[in-house]
């Protein structure tokens, strides 16, 4: 029943939220957020609780107010995601602005490929939908996840805007990302969350959480550079096609240490990665579209109150989570 919900859900969303004008459909899922936020089910209680370790010294109700931004940022995502295929080119470039991508472009220009580790803010179906107009077509990583006709919508959705996505748990996944980045390719993956039992122990705002080895290990592996984003929100100036457009921030490329076996260098990469993640996720924490555990204390805290016998790195995943579903690259 919930699976069929889902769909019912999503397919009236794809149809409706695509027909109607672009203010009562934002609007519309601004009160979305709202009701969600005053709700506060566990997905924003666990919201808070991650925003708690980006802004320790916040007061309950600043904590409140910033996870209220946090769920209308959310529900913007998925009317975003809704309207983005009938965008047109011209708008999707004029509602979207890189930083820093310098580097990346003369990588590209170079022959050789690009590896991207990104955090689960701002729009990233987006993001994906500039970089196949402006600087390279899109090879990524999506999760199969029930139910299976929603993830083939959503993959759908992101092949029609350009990208190409590989179904998470194939057995030629990782072998195909490497042809890819060795004949130039632009790999970006979702890499604050890990969702596999192979992710390492990083320090994350000051606490241990894990994080995926997907980046690190291609970059190793094939040669590719690799490079953490941030993507945020801002708002655009009147007479813009739309109200608010998406930053991409390329931070500085991570090279792998010199010393060390290969499994410290993919830690050492991993953690830089998080360092420079949590610098723009601190930078625009409402962005920040976490509403999942990613901490260790809170898996610690889940298996000591349900006496489950799995360890954190290798929990099942809130498989009903949305985003989940909307979100390729999960787990890198």
């Amino acid at each position: 029943m919930r699976e069929g919900l889902a769909i019912a859900a999503f397919s009236a969303g794809w149809r409706f939220v695509r027909i109607l004008p672009a203010r009562p459909a934002y609007l519309l899922f601004s009160l979305l957020a709202e009701f969600a936020w005053l709700r506060q089910g566990r997905g924003v209680r666990q919201l808070e609780a991650n925003l708690s370790r980006i802004v320790p010294d916040a007061s309950p109700m600043r904590l409140k107010a910033l996870s209220r931004k946090g769920m209308h940022s959310y529900m913007r995502y998925y009317c975003d995601a809704f309207r983005l295929q009938d965008w047109t080119s011209a708008t999707i470039l004029a509602t979207c602005r890189s930083e820093n991508d310098e580097p990346v472009r003369a990588q590209l220009a170079q022959g050789r490929g690009v590896v991207m580790a990104l955090s689960h803010s701002g729009n990233w179906d987006h993001a994906g939908a500039w970089s196949a107009l402006a600087m390279a077509r899109v090879t990524t990583v999506a999760e199969r996840l029930r139910p299976e006709e929603l993830f083939q919508r959503f993959l759908e959705f992101r092949q029609r805007l350009g990208m190409e996505i590989l179904p998470l748990g194939g057995s030629a996944v990782f072998g195909t990302l490497v042809r890819v980045l060795r004949t130039g390719g632009f790999v970006p993956l979702l890499a604050d969350r890990d969702l596999t039992a192979t992710g390492v122990p990083v320090d994350l705002f000051g606490e241990p959480a894990r994080m995926a080895t997907g980046p690190a290990g291609l970059a190793l592996v094939t040669g590719a550079a690799l490079y953490p984003v941030s993507i945020h929100y801002e708002r655009l100036p009147a007479g813009s096609p739309a109200r608010w457009g998406i930053v991409v921030r390329f931070h500085p490329e991570v090279v792998p240490p010199e010393d060390g076996d290969r499994a410290h260098q993919i830690a050492t990469m991993t953690q830089a990665c998080a360092d420079a993640l949590a610098e723009g996720i601190r930078a625009h924490p409402e962005d920040w579209h976490m509403l999942q555990r990613v901490f260790v204390a809170d898996w610690v805290e889940l298996l000591d109150r349900d006496g489950a016998s799995s360890a954190p790195d290798r929990a099942a995943p809130d498989r009903a989570a949305p985003d989940r579903a909307a979100r390729p690259g999960s787990g890198g």
